[in-house]
């Protein structure tokens, strides 16, 4: 394979990114403190206390302990605790077995598959029992060395800051290398001998020699972790075109499959671009409302049902769930004109019809009558690529 050509260090990586915006403080502040997807409001001082430092509505996938002002026995105190890392990582270790007192928002040194990692208390007492039970956790193995001292501190500060550094550094390496993938982010561990490289591709990717480049640049183990658009959207945030926090970024754990027979359910026109997230897939919450219209469908007549009349022939154009009216037109009327009919009168039509009787017109029953709208023209190929 031909010798890559890898960004040296004096090149400044800003050189090839002309991005123009505007700025905001709130914007700034946010951008200058790496550890904010730590769930930390400020850099860490490496002297003093920093536990004040920590707030669950920085946080994402946070938790807000409810249970904090009932005290509890310290004979049946629960000596397992949550810790958070980077964009929501967490997970559960024992505390270790002296008198020290632990802390929500206090910087750690936690046991790793190997070496050591840092990361911040997020929950304690009897509310993580409770969280274990949920998630099903029946044994935790993995436990707390003790408080990050001065020196943990100043290196776990340095290894984040260097975080987008080597992000970036590693994309000018993928792109060298012409691998048909995007390296989203870069997780260091705390001990500084490990990186977590998470990247996005659609197909498989060799990545062995990228590896190689990477473990001789940095000199640390290389670990590649694949995720899809959707975690991509998730780490990197944003706001969705309700006007609301990405729900992935604020409080979505688990991605549920969705197709386009979501949104045929919800009755809502098949358009690509209103149906896409930011991660160019389906909208998550298509799925909240789902199984309440899957409910309610079971009170409508089927839309394949026919309509008799004296006029013609009548087809379910569409239905109006909320205020229980379903849309019919003439076969053979060239005006395009919708009737919107409750369904109680439509069931009354379809009765009329079962008695070999049918309906004077559809005017007599409708409350709303209007042009019927153009059907959007839906591009096959757009709507496969945004299905699940």
């Amino acid at each position: 394979m031909e010798k890559t050509n890898f960004i040296s260090e004096n090149q400044e990586l800003e050189e090839d990114l002309h991005i123009s915006c505007d700025h905001s403080y709130e914007a700034d502040k946010i951008v200058a403190n790496p550890f904010l997807s730590r769930g930390l409001k400020a850099v860490p001082e490496p002297e003093g206390n920093n536990s004040h430092l920590y707030h669950y509505a920085c946080c994402q996938l946070a938790n807000y302990d409810w249970l904090k002002d009932i005290k509890y026995n310290k004979c049946t105190a629960n000596h397992i605790v949550e810790v958070r890392f980077k964009n929501g990582n967490k997970d559960f270790f024992n505390l270790p077995v002296s008198n020290e007192l632990y802390e929500v928002g206090d910087i750690v040194v936690v046991e790793a598959a190997t070496g050591n990692d840092i990361g911040v208390i997020s929950m304690k007492g009897h509310q993580v029992k409770l969280k274990m039970n949920n998630q099903d956790v029946k044994e935790v193995t993995r436990k707390i060395y003790h408080k990050a001292r001065v020196s943990d501190i100043e290196k776990w500060i340095s290894l984040v800051n260097s975080e987008n550094e080597t992000m970036m550094k590693s994309r000018y390496a993928a792109w060298d290398l012409k691998l048909d993938m995007k390296v989203n982010d870069v997780e260091y561990q705390g001990d500084g001998s490990k990186a977590i490289f998470y990247y996005s591709a659609d197909e498989r990717v060799d990545f062995r020699e990228l590896i190689k480049i990477l473990a001789e640049k940095f000199r640390i183990r290389i670990e590649m972790r694949q995720i899809g658009v959707r975690q991509e959207a998730s780490r990197l945030g944003g706001i969705g075109s309700c006007g609301r926090e990405l729900c992935c970024s604020a409080w979505l754990r688990h991605f549920k499959s969705v197709n386009t027979g979501t949104a045929k359910t919800q009755q809502l026109s098949l358009n690509p671009q209103k149906l896409a997230g930011q991660c160019g897939k389906l909208k998550c919450c298509l799925n909240y409302e789902y199984e309440a219209y899957i409910e309610e469908l079971k009170n409508f007549p089927s839309t394949q049902t026919i309509l008799f009349t004296a006029k013609g022939e009548a087809y379910c154009h569409k239905i109006d769930i909320f205020k229980k009216l379903m849309w019919y037109y003439y076969k053979n009327d060239f005006s395009h004109t919708l009737y919107a009919i409750p369904t109680d009168k439509v069931r009354e039509i379809i009765a009329m019809n079962e008695k070999k009787k049918k309906a004077e017109s559809l005017e007599l029953y409708a409350e709303i009558n209007q042009a019927k709208e153009n059907d959007v023209d839906v591009n096959i190929d757009d709507l496969k690529k945004i299905n699940d």
